[in-house]
This record gives structure tokens, C-alpha cells and sequence, in this order.
């Protein structure tokens, strides 16, 4: 049998969602923590891979198991035996021909930046920060010569190791909350910190060190050395995965970005 599930976690408790001889990846969590369960050893594959410190509020995962168990034990059960920084929402039977991974046909990311002059004390972790003002047109304007298919080699890094660099960005919306910014992300798949490294980018546009036309010379240039660095994993969430309805899955989740938007316009004593 081939159970699908959806996965939430916070970055920070692990090194990533990949499995490491360590143990203390998101993937190796689930596997110990589903193999309680069903009585015997089993692999779990994830759609996204995120890297070490990056948050999920809709990781979609798969897993076989000769077991017969009620789906709450693949919930509940389960999240009695993971850490406390990740919890499974839903499990589901699935075909055996669903993949997390390769039957997914779209995912989303969304940044969280907080933009103010003092770092953050209780959102630590969970937003990235900058302490200068920044320009949301400015940054808007650059972000629209981002979307469309292009090579996003510029915005890879060097261990990638995607066979193409040629990716669909569908959407790049952002969205200013008070003291946080919102970089909302959406693409058929994603190269390695590759969200992390246009977020870097739309930063020096937006306190104007670059012009919003940069951000296409860097694209057209496919030389990485000519954009941003890469910015922090804090405030970056796998928020949405996209599956054709024939397989029926929930909802993969949202982030309760309201916490998050409620601390940001709290007036200040």
C-alpha cells in the first residue's frame, strides 16, 4: 500500500528534509516515526528537498508499508513518536503510481521578511530580516522580469544538481504587512536556493544599490557571480505543492501566516 501524507515543520529542529547518515534530517524523522507504526523499515519521499533551516507549511510526502493500519494511526499515531518541530496534517492511500516528487506539477515558496531597523527577538528563526527601508515598487518592478520560462542559472547555486536550469516561474507577487514583507513564489519546480538568491537580489534593488532592470541583465547573464548572495533560510517556507485532482489529495496547507501578520501591525507601546 502507498500512503500519501502532508507535512508541516520547522526548519530550525532539523538539517534539511534529506536523509544524513546523522539522522537528523526531516526525512529521517518521519521514516522513524511512521516505522513505529507499521512494525518494519520503510523510505519516504518528499516533493521538495529543502535545505537546512527552511520551513514547511506543505511538504507532500509518500511511503509504502505492507501494514494494514486506520489513517489515524499514520496521524495521530505518528505524531506522537516525531519531534516537536514537525507533525503530519493528513494521510491518504494513493496509486502506486504517485510520486510526491515527480507527479507534482507545481510548488510554491513564500518568503518572510521582516523589514525594520532592529533584529527580530520573538519571530527569530522565522522571518528573514533587513534593516533598511526597502522600496516595494522597486522591487516589484524587478520581479516582473523574472516571470515566464527562463535559465535561472544566475539564480542557482553551484552544488545544484538539477539536469536543466531552464525553469516556468508562474508567479512572484510581493506583498508589504507593516513591518513584513511577503515574496510569494510560484513555479512548475524550483533549482536549489533558488528563491533564497532572488530574494537576495530584490533586496538590493529595493534599498537601492541596483535598478529594477538589473535583475534582468543578472538573468540574461546566467553567470551566478553577478547576483546577490544568497539570503537567509529563516523566513522561507515550502507553502504549497500542486497536483493534478485526479489523485484527490487535501489541501497540502498553508502557513498561519496570520500570527505572523498580527505580530508585524501590532502597535508599538
Amino acid at each position: 500500500m502507498r500512503i500519501a501524507l502532508g507535512v508541516e515543520y520547522d526548519g530550525r529542529a532539523f538539517c534539511g528534509w534529506q536523509s544524513q547518515a546523522s539522522g537528523c534530517g526531516v526525512q529521517d524523522a518521519l521514516e522513524r516515526a511512521l516505522g513505529s507504526i507499521c512494525g518494519h523499515r520503510l523510505r519516504v519521499a518528499g516533493a521538495g528537498r529543502t535545505d537546512s533551516g527552511v520551513h514547511a507549511s506543505a511538504q507532500v510526502a509518500h511511503f509504502e508499508t505492507t501494514a494494514s493500519r486506520p489513517l489515524s494511526a499514520w496521524v495521530r499515531g505518528a505524531n506522537t513518536a516525531l519531534p516537536r518541530g514537525a507533525a503530519i496534517l493528513w494521510a491518504q492511500p494513493v496509486a502506486s503510481d504517485f510520486h510526491a516528487r515527480f507527479s507534482a506539477t507545481g510548488r510554491g515558496y513564500t518568503y518572510v521578511l521582516l523589514n525594520r531597523p532592529t533584529r527580530p527577538g520573538l519571530l527569530a528563526g522565522r522571518v528573514g530580516w533587513f534593516h533598511r527601508p526597502l522600496d516595494l515598487e522597486r522591487m516589484r518592478a524587478g520581479a516582473a522580469l523574472l516571470l515566464g520560462t527562463h535559465d535561472f542559472s544566475a539564480f542557482r547555486c553551484a552544488e545544484c544538481q538539477a539536469d536543466s536550469p531552464v525553469r516556468e516561474l508562474r508567479r512572484l507577487d510581493i506583498e508589504r504587512h507593516g513591518e513584513l514583507l511577503l515574496f510569494r513564489f510560484a513555479a512548475n519546480a524550483f533549482l536549489q536556493r533558488m528563491v533564497r538568491n532572488i530574494v537576495g537580489s530584490l533586496v538590493y534593488v529595493g534599498k537601492g544599490k541596483q535598478p529594477p532592470s538589473w535583475i534582468g541583465a543578472v538573468l540574461a547573464s546566467r553567470e551566478r557571480s553577478l547576483a546577490a548572495p544568497t539570503f537567509a533560510p529563516d523566513g522561507l517556507y515550502l507553502s504549497a505543492v500542486e497536483y493534478d485532482s485526479l489523485w484527490k489529495l487535501p489541501s497540502s496547507g498553508s502557513a498561519d501566516w496570520g500570527a505572523l501578520l498580527a505580530h508585524a501591525d501590532a502597535p508599538r507601546a
